[in-house]
């Protein structure tokens, strides 16, 4: 396999057991860290963080990145208390034995983004400050609703900070109404990851290849190492009662979060085996 697979596992089961066995049955060999026993990683306490880190290691996981919601805060929202959030969280990273932390470019007015370009990359400068020093690469994710949500705007964020990677992922793209390949292009140079998830035009979220994510054409142009699936598929309970054709119109439900997790990291491993 070209590539190593790295997983949002809280998507799989909420403690750290389910998601080590998850991890284990799938093959998938690094964790993005989001959330544990129902916290979310920029909460915990170090004493925690130590006794994660113990149990992965124990089971031959380790942190590819911290999942953090950092910069998934309101542009006008006070911004001092989040930095020091932050700073905890690269204290985080170093007990978890990573070198990466997800960020976002804050939540902006849809109609009037770019009137907050100021602010946004003063704050993502103030982040980049803080991390200098720590060995610990941020990686900015487009994500829907943030200042960089389209491709030319990440591409602005990039252009200004090269030391800020990207995370790049096509379903956000996608619910954004942004073509994935004409993003790809533009974004490459400043890619450090990929978030495996895919979509439908109507933003609905798909296992991959089975959107317009294009993830086959982003796969084999992609030159680095590691692919984070991020499965965000639909879990419906009570799909066993459903009539037949009722099932065929939800073929995207699965009737639990360890069976959706199992078809994500299938999914992908299918589009790996025919490049």
């Amino acid at each position: 396999m070209k590539f190593r697979l790295a997983a949002f596992a809280d998507e799989a089961d909420s403690s750290l057991d389910g998601q080590i066995s998850a991890m284990t049955e799938n093959g998938v060999e690094y964790l993005e860290i989001r959330g544990v026993d129902g916290e979310n990683i920029s909460d915990i306490k170090a004493d925690k963080a130590r006794d994660i880190h113990a149990r992965l290691d124990a089971a031959g996981i380790s942190v590819w990145s911290l999942g953090s919601p950092f910069g998934k805060i309101g542009i006008t929202e006070d911004f001092e208390p989040h930095l020091d959030k932050f700073k905890r969280g690269l204290e985080l990273a170093d007990i978890l034995g990573t070198r990466h932390i997800r960020i976002f470019s804050f939540y902006v007015p849809y109609d009037n983004a770019e009137h907050y370009s100021d602010e946004v990359m003063k704050r993502l400068e103030k982040m980049l400050v803080a991390s200098k020093g720590s060995g610990v690469m941020l990686c900015h994710e487009n994500e829907k609703g943030i200042y960089g949500d389209n491709a030319e705007r990440c591409a602005e964020i990039h252009k200004i900070f090269s030391e800020l990677r990207a995370v790049f992922d096509p379903a956000n793209f996608v619910q954004c109404g942004q073509e994935t390949t004409s993003a790809w292009e533009l974004l490459s140079p400043y890619v450090e990851y990929l978030h495996i998830k895919d979509a439908l035009a109507d933003g609905s979220v798909v296992p991959a290849g089975k959107g317009i994510g294009n993830i086959p054409y982003i796969l084999q142009r992609y030159r680095g190492e590691v692919l984070t699936v991020e499965p965000h598929l639909s879990v419906f309970n009570g799909l066993d009662k459903l009539e037949r054709g009722d099932t065929a119109e939800r073929k995207y439900c699965y009737p639990d979060s360890r069976t959706a997790f199992g078809v994500a990291v299938d999914a992908l491993k299918k589009i790996m085996e025919e490049l």
